[in-house]
Parts: structure tokens; sequence; C-alpha cells
């Protein structure tokens, strides 16, 4: 396994492989950048295939974070944790609890809140062993960032369509939202209010069919969903399902979702833009979960406030869709180098 050398590094801070005999728990976090601040990022639990599939997707997933923080102008770093693990079946307490320890040995320097295969109880039970955890809530209130996340994008898909169609509604609109999970479904009942025409797709089809008939959606297979008729894209999944063939197949001319690191190499984001397909940069739509999970933090929450800093998500995306026209580069390009600028103060 390499690390130094691996094409995913980009100078990370810290790397951390955890092991835990008695839990069976296997982990790395990857601390990124923390020179706005702690490095703040969700905990994925997922059945990857070997060690060097979890590698790259945490050191990925870290660097987003890094990204996503400045951008949305958050006192934070960028971390990740993953542990290799199928979390329908091996979660365990005492693993989650192995991992406490492991974020607690940190001393601070990365902050754990849940993502895909952890929710809020396990997040408990990790705050028994470590208090470096986010994402729990206030007043009783579930802590669950999903519905904030759902809301960034909502805005994000809004600044999109502006620049891509000259429109601000969303009546009419047809959008293909792949992965109808918590984020997805929250961003689906969302558009359906704004008059928006759904075409949906979940690998649990119980569950896509429940939110197909709720909304009067179109459900298809998975495969379908990329060659859909719509305007618009969402990829709420898992990431990477931007390939150079997917990029040749989207019907859409918009692509902007909940997923982490959708663009499953650099390069598709110059497809895309070569296509005229109009691409908001996946750590930007999404940031609104790390926004609520920052302000959660904090004694004194203003749900109030979090909200109108989510919809700020809208400006940065503008900002980021002008410059890339004025530029005439892919704004994906446009979005990192204006983290980087933002990273160096």
């Amino acid at each position: 396994m390499r690390v130094f050398d691996h094409p995913e590094f980009d100078h990370h801070q810290q790397i951390v492989f955890g092991c835990d005999a008695a839990s069976g728990l296997r982990a790395i976090i990857a601390i990124h950048d923390t020179r706005r601040g702690p490095a703040l990022g969700g905990l994925r639990i997922y059945p990857y295939a070997d060690e060097d599939d979890a590698l790259t997707d945490v050191l990925r997933l870290s660097r987003g974070m890094t990204y996503k923080s400045a951008l949305a102008d958050l006192p934070l770093g960028g971390g990740k944790a993953v542990i290799i693990a199928d979390p329908r079946r091996d979660k365990t307490p005492g693993m989650l609890r192995a991992m406490g320890r492991l974020v607690e040995s940190l001393g601070g320097r990365y902050i754990t809140a849940e993502d895909s295969g952890s929710g809020e109880e396990d997040m408990r039970l990790i705050r028994e062993e470590t208090r470096h955890v986010s994402g729990l809530g206030h007043d009783g209130e579930s802590g669950d960032p999903s519905p904030f996340t759902a809301h960034g994008v909502f805005c994000a898909l809004k600044s999109a369509v502006r620049h891509r169609f000259g429109r601000d509604d969303l009546k009419g609109l047809r959008v293909a939202i792949q992965g109808v999970g918590h984020v997805g479904a929250h961003l689906a009942r969302e558009l359906h209010e704004a008059g928006a025409r759904l075409v949906l797709t979940d690998v649990d089809r119980d569950r896509l069919g429940s939110l197909a008939e709720a909304l009067g959606a179109q459900s298809v297979a998975a495969e379908a969903i990329f060659a859909a008729e719509v305007d618009v894209f969402a990829p709420c999944a898992m990431g990477a399902v931007l390939t150079a063939e997917v990029a040749e197949r989207l019907q859409a001319r918009v692509v902007c979702g909940a997923a982490n690191n959708q663009l499953a190499t650099p390069d598709v984001a110059e497809r895309l833009h070569a296509r005229g397909i109009l691409y908001a940069p996946d750590y930007v739509a999404n940031a609104g979960g790390v926004i609520e999970v920052e302000a959660q933090r904090h004694d004194h929450y203003d749900r109030e406030a979090v909200m109108r800093h989510v919809e700020r998500i809208a400006d940065t995306v503008d900002e980021i869709l002008t410059r890339a026209r004025a530029e005439s580069r892919n704004p994906a390009e446009v979005a990192d180098r204006l983290a980087r600028e933002r990273l160096q103060g």
C-alpha cells in the first residue's frame, strides 16, 4: 500500500490506521488540513473491497472536506474517517466505542460526525469515548444534517439552472435523482414542492417505490438513470459516479447533487464542460450538512441563522459559475482554485 506517492495524497497532515481485535475495528482517519480549524468530517462505514480502496476514499473525502469548509466560510479544516465493514452486518457497539477511542487519541485535531453507514445513534456510542463528536442535535432535537444538506443542494441547483437555462423557477423542470436515501429523499420532496418533475432510482426498491408513489415520480432501473431525458441529473448516492462513459451518456444539461466525490477522475469535469453540461462542484453544493454540524458545536444554536448560511451556497455557486464562464474553464477547476485561495487567507 502506497501513501506518500498515492495519486490521491495531497500533502495530508496526518493519516491514522486503527485496529481493535476485540471488536473487529479496521479504520482509517485522514486529516487533510487544519489551517482554518480542527478537521471535521463524517464517519463512513462501508465494506470496501480492500484497504487500498478505503485509503483512496478517505484521502479524497478528507481533501473535499477542506475545500468544502473553506468555500462555506467555516472555521474548520478537512478530515474524514472510514471503517472497513458492512454497516448492516458488522457494526456493533464495541466497534463504535473502539472508534471513539481512536478519535480521542487525536486530541481534537479530528471531529467526527455521521455519514454513509453511520447515524445519530452511532455517534452517541462514539460520544461515550470522546467529546470530539458533532451532529447530536440540540434540546432533544435530532442532529441529522440530511435536511440541511438537501436544502443546500436545492439552492445550488437553482443557481445552476439559472446559469444554464436562464430561468428562476423550477416548475416543470425535469430532474433525475440517483439515490433517495436520507438526503436524496429530502431533495426530491423539496423539488416536488417547487413543481419539478422527477425521475428516481435507488438500490432499495421498496424505498424507491414508496417515494415515487408519494411524489408522483417516475422510477427507473439504476443504469437507466444516466440516459433519462431530463434537464438536471442529481447524484445523491456514492461517489465516482461521473465516469468518462457516463459523461458521454448523460442527457441532462446540469449536474448538481449531494454525493461526495462525484467525478471518477478530474478529467471528467472537462468532458462535461466540452459537452455543454454545467457541473456544480459537489463539495460546494452539499455543504449544508457541515454548516449545520458546525453550528451544533456551539452553545447558542440559531436554526434561522444556519438556514441563512446554507442558502448562501447559491451565492458561492453563482460566483464559481460566473468565473468559469468568464475564464472559459470548467467549474470544478475554478472551485478548486477558489478554495485554495481562501486557504491561503
